[in-house]
């Protein structure tokens, strides 16, 4: 049986004061495209039903092929479960797309928390790529230590934030967070936009993927396969 991933998009839909936002297009269209035929993909949100895609990335990427071709699997996004009604006992990883949107909905939501700490606990694959690594800021082991205390770590950087322009309109600054949670240990490419993706074990002894930016998003779909070794 191929492994099963669970993978998580945003139900946030907007930025305060800015517009638009949700998922963002290339960091599930490239990691679809690796993982779909070798794994089995469970698409789940909080809210449930159609996760809102982030129109920004729709058209920085409107050239990409992999991304144009994706826009014709609206299916994958229209009707994504409820993230309450997943159960970690069902799945061999969990998988967070990024986008803004996470920022709003996912750092603190109790049920996302939940179930990654039930992942980690199970020593099963966790993984998140550019703002989605916000998802791991609040979760622990057993004995109240952060999942990624002492862990190297990556995500949106602030130089990024900054490039885009929306480092005032979030609510803070990733970069800043992961690198305070997780002692120091925020790494990032040699260049803004660059490929980073890391590895490291959680305290229970199961793997932690992320991806840095949306040009990681298919080099971390790699690192999951080749933890799951499918």
């Amino acid at each position: 049986m191929p492994p099963k991933i669970l993978v998580v998009l945003t139900s946030h839909d907007e930025i305060p004061g800015v517009g638009p936002t949700g998922w963002y297009l290339p960091e599930l269209a490239h990691p679809y495209e690796k993982l779909h035929k070798k794994t089995t993909i469970t698409v789940a949100s909080p809210k449930g039903g159609k996760a809102p895609l982030d129109p920004g990335s729709v058209k920085m990427f409107s050239e990409d092929p992999v991304c144009k071709d994706f826009l014709s699997k609206e299916f994958i996004w229209s009707d994504t479960k409820k993230l309450s009604d997943m159960n970690e006992k069902d799945f061999d990883a969990i998988f967070y797309v990024g986008g803004h949107g996470p920022m709003f909905d996912l750092t603190k939501n109790p049920t996302s928390i939940s179930l990654i700490e039930s992942f980690a606990s199970k020593k099963k694959l966790i993984s998140a790529v550019c703002h989605a690594p916000c998802v791991f800021l609040y979760t622990q082991d057993n004995t109240g230590v952060p999942l990624i205390s002492g862990k190297e770590v990556t995500g949106f950087s602030n130089a990024e934030e900054d490039a885009v322009g929306l480092s005032a309109a979030m609510p803070f600054m990733l970069e800043d967070e992961l690198g305070r949670v997780s002692g120091g240990n925020y790494v990032k490419a040699a260049e803004d936009w660059g490929v980073k993706v890391v590895r490291e074990k959680s305290s229970y002894g199961g793997w932690i993927v992320m991806g840095q930016n949306p040009g990681s998003a298919g080099a971390t779909a790699e690192e999951i396969l080749k933890v799951l070794g499918a």
